[in-house]
C-alpha cells in the first residue's frame, strides 16, 4: 500500500519536473512512511515517477519502487495488492520472465509486458497503478475494479501528472487552483464529488475499473470491467447460500497474505463479523480486531462487536469517540483535499488511528450492504414500485397518511422514514433515488443559493449521473438498478474514499473480501429476491451465515457506522458551527442567502428539526475553504 504520481512533460514546458516531482510525492508521506523512490528520464522528454511505500509484502529493500522490467524499459508505481500474484509469477517464470524480488509490482511489470493494456483484467485485488514506456513512450494507469485505490490526474496540452491524492497533484504547481462550482452543486447533492469531476476545474479523477493510456497527442480513457445484472443463473437458495460462504471464505483466505501483523475492523454488524468469523477459521490464530463507538447509546454497537469477540476468541480493542473528535476535522480536510460530508469519516479515523497501534493490515465488511441489498431503500424502491400500480383511490389514501405523520428530529425515527418515503413515491425511480440519497434537494437549493452560484452551476446536471443506471425499459428489476447506481457512484466515491483517507492518514492498509470481483459478479448474476425478499435485507447473505455468526447479529436492525453529530451540534460543537458557518467570511463568499444558512442553524440547535446532514455538509465545504481558499 503506497502513494504514487508521476509526471509526463512531452513539450519540456516545466523546467523544474523533478522538484514538482519530489514535492507531489513527499506530500504522501503518511500513505507510504517505510521508504520512497524516484525515477526520472530527460532524454527527448521529461517523464518522472514517484513512489511512497508502506511495506506489507517482501520487507526488503528489493520491493523499491519505481521498479523496472529486465531491460529497464518499462518503469512503474503501484499503490494496492494484488492476491493472486503467486500464480501470475507462476505463469510468467514459464514465459521467460526472471524476478528479483517477491512483490506482487514486478508481476504486474511482467504482466503489462506480455498483455499490454489488457493487463488488468488479469489482476485480482485492489490497486492504481502507472507504468511508463520508454519505447512507446506512453503512461498506461488503471484502477481496480470496485475502486478502492484512488487515481488525481492533469492533462493539457501535452503536460500530464497524476497522484493518489488530490493536494500531492496539486503540490506539483502545475494544475491551477480553480474551482469548479458545478462540482460543489454535486457535492451538496451526494456529500461527495462524483468521478471523474474534483473540486478543481481540469483536474480529474479516474474512474473505478477504467484504464487510461497517455501519449505525445492525448489520452485514451476506457471501462475494461462492469457487474452484470442482466445475466441471473439459476440456482437454489441453498446452493447459493453455500457458494456466497464459500466465495467469501475464498475472499478472506487470500487477503490474509501478509508479512506485517493483521488485524480486522469489527462493528458487530453482519459484514465485518462474517470476515472476523472467516478469518478466525481459516487462520487457526486468534486475530486481533478492533471497534468504535459512543457514549450515545443509539449509536453505538460495541455490545454486538463484543459479543463476536468472545465467539471468536478475539484479541478484542474498543475505542470511544466524544465531540472532541472535532479536534481532527482540520487533518481530515486536509487529507481528502476537497469537499467531503461523511461524517462517518470521524471514527473511521480513530478506529484507523487506534488499530494502526497494533497491526499494518486490517481487513473490513465494506461492500456487504451493496452487494447483497442491505439498505432499506432497495425495500423502498420496490415498494414504490408496488404503489404505483395502485387504482388511484387507493394511492391518494396512502398520500393522505404521509401528509399527517409528524416531522421527527430524531434521525433514527421510523416514522420520520416513512414521511420520507412518502413524499417521493410518486416519482419516477430515478429522480426518487435521487431523492432519498440527496442531502439538499432542488427544492432546499433553490432556497439556499444565491442567485450568483445558481449562475455559477447551472450546468451541472447531478440526475444524469444516475440515467446509466435507470434509463431503459427491458434492463434488470429495481433493486438491481438501486443495487447498480450504489455500485456505481456511492460506494466508489463515498464509503471507500472514506476508508482509503482515514486508513492511508494513518499507515494502515485496509483490504475488503466482499469486495473481491468474484464474489461481486456471483452477486449480481443472483435474483434480485435473493436480496431484498419483503422486508428481508441480505436474504441470502444471512442464510450463508447462519449458524457462522450468532443470530442476535444476523437478525438485529441494521443501525450503520453513523455518529451523533446532530446531537453534537446542539451541545459542545454549537458554539463552533456558528462561528464556523455564520461568521462574515463564510457568508460572504456569495454562494448562500446568508438568512437560509442562518435558519439551517437555528432550526437543528433550537431543536425545531433536524438539519444534521445539511450542517455538516455546509460545515465540511466551509472547514475546505479556509484551507485551501483563504
Amino acid at each position: 500500500m503506497c502513494g504514487i504520481c508521476g509526471l509526463i512533460d512531452y513539450k519540456n514546458s516545466v523546467h523544474e519536473g523533478g522538484e514538482a516531482l519530489v514535492r507531489m510525492r513527499d506530500a504522501m508521506t503518511h500513505r507510504g512512511p517505510d521508504d520512497k523512490g524516484i525515477y526520472v528520464n530527460t532524454e527527448g522528454i521529461f517523464a518522472g515517477l514517484g513512489h511512497r511505500r508502506l511495506s506489507i509484502i517482501d520487507l526488503s529493500s528489493a520491493g523499491h519502487q519505481p521498479m523496472t522490467n529486465e531491460d529497464g524499459t518499462v518503469k512503474m508505481v503501484l499503490n494496492g495488492e494484488i492476491y493472486n500474484y503467486h500464480e501470475l509469477r507462476e505463469r510468467l517464470e514459464k514465459n521467460g520472465h526472471r524476478f528479483t524480488s517477491n512483490t506482487d509490482t514486478e508481476a504486474v511489470i511482467h504482466l503489462y509486458e506480455d498483455y499490454g493494456r489488457e493487463c488488468v483484467k488479469h489482476l485480482r485485488g485492489m490497486f492504481a497503478f502507472a507504468v511508463w514506456d520508454e519505447k512507446k513512450r506512453t503512461l498506461f494507469l488503471a484502477r481496480d475494479r470496485a475502486g478502492k485505490k484512488p487515481l488525481f490526474y492533469y492533462y493539457n496540452n501535452g503536460l500530464f501528472c497524476f497522484a493518489s491524492e488530490l493536494c500531492a497533484l496539486m503540490q506539483s504547481g502545475i494544475a491551477l487552483k480553480e474551482i469548479n462550482y458545478r462540482a460543489i452543486h454535486q457535492y451538496l447533492t451526494f456529500g461527495y464529488i462524483p468521478a471523474p469531476f474534483t473540486i478543481y476545474n481540469d483536474v480529474f479523477k479516474l474512474p473505478a475499473a477504467h484504464s487510461m493510456v497517455v501519449d505525445d497527442k492525448n489520452i485514451r480513457i476506457e471501462k475494461y470491467w462492469a457487474l452484470d445484472f442482466m445475466k441471473k443463473i439459476a440456482i437454489s437458495e441453498k446452493d447459493a447460500a453455500d457458494e456466497t460462504l464459500r466465495l467469501l471464505g475464498d475472499a478472506v483466505k487470500v487477503r490474509l497474505d501478509s508479512d506485517v501483523p493483521l488485524g480486522a475492523f469489527l462493528s458487530g454488524g453482519i459484514d465485518s463479523s462474517a470476515v472476523v468469523a472467516l478469518m478466525s477459521r481459516i487462520s487457526g490464530k486468534k486475530v486481533k480486531t478492533f471497534s468504535i463507538g459512543f457514549d450515545e447509546g443509539g449509536y453505538s454497537e460495541l455490545k454486538y462487536a463484543r459479543l463476536i469477540a468472545e465467539r471468536f476468541g478475539t484479541e478484542h480493542n474498543e475505542f470511544v469517540v466524544k465531540p472532541h473528535a472535532i479536534d481532527i476535522l482540520p487533518l481530515l480536510v486536509e487529507r481528502y483535499g476537497e469537499p467531503y460530508a461523511d461524517s462517518s469519516c470521524v471514527p473511521t479515523y480513530y478506529v484507523s488511528r487506534e488499530t494502526k497501534r497494533y497491526v499494518t493490515v486490517a481487513l473490513n465488511g465494506d461492500g456487504g450492504d451493496e452487494l447483497f441489498g442491505g439498505y432499506e431503500r432497495y425495500q423502498a424502491m420496490a415498494f414504490a414500485e408496488t404503489y404505483q400500480g395502485l387504482p388511484g383511490i387507493l394511492k391518494g389514501m396512502v398520500s393522505g397518511i404521509g401528509a399527517l405523520l409528524p416531522d421527527s428530529v430524531n434521525p433514527k425515527n421510523r416514522l420520520r422514514n416513512l414521511k420520507r418515503f412518502l413524499e417521493a413515491v410518486d416519482m419516477p425511480a430515478q429522480d426518487r433515488y435521487l431523492r432519498w440519497m440527496s442531502i439538499f434537494d432542488n427544492d432546499t437549493k433553490d432556497e439556499l443559493y444565491s442567485t450568483d452560484f445558481k449562475d455559477r452551476s447551472c450546468a451541472a446536471d447531478t440526475r444524469a449521473l444516475l440515467t446509466p443506471y435507470f434509463d431503459g425499459q427491458n434492463g434488470p428489476g429495481i433493486i438491481d438498478r438501486a443495487i447498480m447506481a450504489d455500485t456505481g457512484l456511492y460506494l466508489p466515491y463515498d464509503l471507500l474514499v472514506k476508508v482509503d483517507i482515514a486508513s492511508m492518514a494513518n499507515s494502515l492498509e485496509a483490504r475488503s473480501p466482499f469486495l473481491d470481483h468474484n464474489l461481486m459478479e456471483f452477486a449480481a448474476s443472483l435474483p434480485a429476491d435473493y436480496k431484498v425478499r419483503g422486508f428481508a435485507k441480505k436474504y441470502i447473505l444471512k442464510k450463508a451465515i447462519d449458524g457462522l455468526i450468532p443470530r442476535e447479529n444476523i437478525y438485529r436492525r441494521k443501525m450503520g457506522f453513523g455518529v451523533p453529530v446532530g446531537e453534537w451540534f446542539r451541545s459542545d460543537m454549537k458554539g463552533f458551527l456558528r462561528e464556523t458557518l455564520l461568521s462574515k467570511k463564510s457568508l460572504g463568499r456569495g454562494y448562500f442567502k446568508p438568512e437560509a444558512v442562518n435558519d439551517i442553524v437555528d432550526q437543528h440547535v433550537e431543536t425545531c428539526a433536524d438539519r444534521t446532514y445539511k450542517l455538516w455538509a455546509l460545515l465540511m465545504l466551509e472547514l475546505w475553504h479556509k484551507r485551501f481558499v483563504d
